[in-house]
């Protein structure tokens, strides 16, 4: 990479977070937000303007385009997302560039959001270097901004390159990955391609071959409303009966606050309601994808037992599948990860494999008959005020990328 390819991806990620693509789970639109096609058309319009062939954004957002490669080569795939997570505002993002040189790093629009070099180690190894941040009172959007530009950086230096000795590339932007429906709108068998790298992984963390299975649950509480004045005996609050349920949830297992590596979980994202009606939406998480079902029935267990304990009410739960593992699907495809690594080792980075505690648009593509294992794309603490990232780990994420297209380059469809 040269400097102005490094101008270029920070300007690329300081212009793409600023746009607000905040999905959203209780929309049935597609995409989910209007707000996440600002980001999809611009960048169709910057891959026309860069000079990549075939360029598309879909009515649902998705964004294809492809660098030209090696005609005798297959093509390979990298995808990253445009949506932002419901979870932390997305608008009104104001990035700052920080010259690290240590210490903990103050965000200037809440003077109580303050990223600390105790909570965040992976600083040390970073002095010297620039970290860019939000201003404490909205996510950043590295998650996956930081992949879009990591990916449309690649894109460029490879189209400069002529094609002679890399493979085809087909750049591919989704949107709603982080409410689960990131491939709903692609069809993943016309990218004609021999597998796919997302690019949506956390600091400089090498290859991941896993993720979670998912499904996700609602529990819904049906009481009986009537006016306070004349309850006694016949009003059934719907509202604390959820209560005792998420009450009954495990506290020392099974949750995030108390897992870690390979341990699975239940969670509460979201509750709403009244009297009459509540409702709470769960995740569950294992990597082993049979437990799903094992986590399910605890939550109906729970449900039956608040039920018994509340006449009156109804405590409903329903699951739906959301992905899988990409650790099965992998296996179709073994030079997917091997070049990967090879990769890794060629730009001077420890050719590890890791497990991401989550799911990426590559769980879904890996499902559908594209394996696609996981690249590290210079992201911290995601879905947070104090998010951030590093512009020297998405450099090397750039210089990954062009190393998996060379070595794809080397073989013959």
């Amino acid at each position: 990479m040269t400097d102005a390819d490094r101008d270029a991806l920070l300007d690329r990620l300081l212009r793409y977070v600023r746009i607000d693509t905040q999905s959203d789970p209780d929309s049935p639109s597609v995409p989910s937000t209007a707000k996440q096609l600002d980001l999809s058309r611009l960048l169709a319009d910057e891959c026309r303007a860069m000079g990549l062939e075939d360029v598309s954004c879909s009515h649902a957002g998705v964004v294809v385009a492809t660098v030209p490669g090696r005609a005798s080569a297959p093509a390979v795939v990298f995808n990253s997302h445009v949506d932002t997570s419901p979870e932390t505002s997305g608008a009104n993002v104001r990035p700052q560039v920080v010259d690290y040189e240590g210490g903990d790093i103050p965000l200037p629009g809440d003077p109580s959001k303050v990223i600390t070099a105790a909570d965040n180690p992976e600083l040390e190894g970073l002095k010297g270097t620039r970290i860019v941040t939000g201003d404490g009172t909205t996510l950043l959007g590295g998650d996956d901004k930081a992949g879009v530009a990591i990916i449309m950086t690649a894109a460029d230096i490879l189209r400069r390159d002529g094609g002679g000795d890399h493979a085809p590339v087909r750049v591919v932007f989704t949107v709603d990955e982080e409410i689960g429906r990131g491939t709903e709108a692609l069809d993943v068998a016309s990218l004609n391609a021999v597998c796919g790298y997302t690019l949506d992984g956390g600091g400089r963390d090498g290859v991941d071959v896993e993720t979670f299975s998912a499904d996700g649950a609602t529990v819904t509480v049906t009481g009986v409303n009537i006016h306070p004045s004349i309850g006694h005996g016949r009003l059934v609050n719907a509202t604390k009966i959820l209560g005792q349920f998420l009450a009954a949830l495990p506290t020392d297992r099974l949750s995030p606050e108390t897992t870690k590596d390979r341990e699975g979980f239940v969670h509460p994202v979201t509750i709403a309601g009244g009297v009459a009606e509540a409702k709470a939406v769960l995740i569950i998480r294992d990597f082993d994808t049979a437990k799903l079902a094992e986590h399910a029935q605890l939550l109906r267990d729970i449900a039956a037992e608040v039920e018994a304990a509340n006449p009156g009410c109804r405590v409903a739960v329903e699951t739906t599948p959301q992905y899988r593992n990409m650790a099965d699907g992998l296996k179709r495809e073994p030079r997917a990860v091997a070049f990967a690594l090879e990769a890794l080792e060629s730009c001077g980075l420890p050719p590890r494999t890791g497990v991401i505690r989550g799911g990426t648009d590559g769980s879904l593509m890996t499902a559908e008959g594209l394996p696609t294992p996981n690249l590290f794309s210079g992201q911290h603490t995601p879905h947070s005020p104090l998010e951030w990232a590093s512009l020297a780990e998405m450099g090397d994420a750039v210089r990954v990328v062009l190393a998996i297209a060379k070595r794809w380059g080397r073989e013959t469809k």
